[in-house]
């Protein structure tokens, strides 16, 4: 069964007197524990996508499912529990906040979202620390850390939650190949491991090398689907 489904998806931004058409009738199946990315130029409407999968924002058209719930349906509180339970988040300047420690920066999705007790939420920032090579660094703030290393942290706290979709917004825009190589190699471990979907928007090639399903977007239209074994050389 589908992790998301989008049937007929459209979304229009009003600027003044003028409608702008951010995504023109979409529609697309994304199983569970994927590797895919949205690819296009600058204005295709990637990072628009991104937000309706990702409950930031809602189609003004047709429906999207997201594990099992339309997610279209939802008001601004119920959209943000949904997030809370399903959703990870990327991105590509890292996010991290700079006054907690690398573990706090992780446990923070699970004292604002889940409140969850305090020492489960140990036991699981542990052991995501640890799945991501970052146990060491815990007490380090980010301006102590190298960017790999945050992107690392950032993977981490995506996934401390469990969530059924990971949303990578240009995750490797701002590392170097090597570090970049690590990074999403590291993305496809934690798939393996947790069977959780990640879902990117991205330029970088090496990203794209690696996705088992791209799907490509021009103006605001849905123009093509390829499905290949991502075994790309990065």
């Amino acid at each position: 069964m589908s992790l998301i489904v989008a049937e007929d998806i459209s979304k229009d931004y009003q600027a003044g007197e003028i409608s702008i058409k951010a995504l023109k009738g979409v529609s697309f199946e994304i199983e569970p524990s994927s590797f895919v990315s949205f690819v296009g130029p600058s204005g295709s409407g990637k990072t628009t996508l991104l937000n309706l999968i990702g409950c930031l924002d809602k189609p003004t058209h047709g429906q999207l499912t997201v594990a099992d719930t339309d997610v279209s349906t939802l008001d601004q509180k119920q959209s943000a529990s949904f997030r809370g339970n399903h959703i990870g988040f990327i991105f590509q300047n890292f996010n991290l906040i700079p006054v907690l420690t690398v573990y706090e920066n992780i446990e923070y999705p699970l004292i604002m979202v889940q409140n969850i007790p305090a020492q489960k939420r140990k036991k699981s920032v542990m052991s995501t620390l640890e799945a991501v090579g970052m146990g060491e660094q815990k007490d380090k703030y980010p301006d102590q850390i190298s960017g790999g290393q945050k992107q690392r942290v950032a993977v981490a706290r995506a996934l401390v939650t469990n969530p059924n979709v990971v949303i990578a917004d240009e995750p490797t825009a701002n590392l170097d190949r090597k570090t970049a190589r690590m990074v999403i190699e590291l993305m496809k471990k934690m798939r393996d491991e947790s069977g959780t979907t990640f879902i990117f928007s991205t330029h970088d090639p090496r990203v794209v090398a690696e996705a088992e399903i791209i799907y490509t977007l021009e103006d605001g239209e849905l123009t093509g689907r390829e499905a290949k074994g991502g075994t790309g050389d990065v």
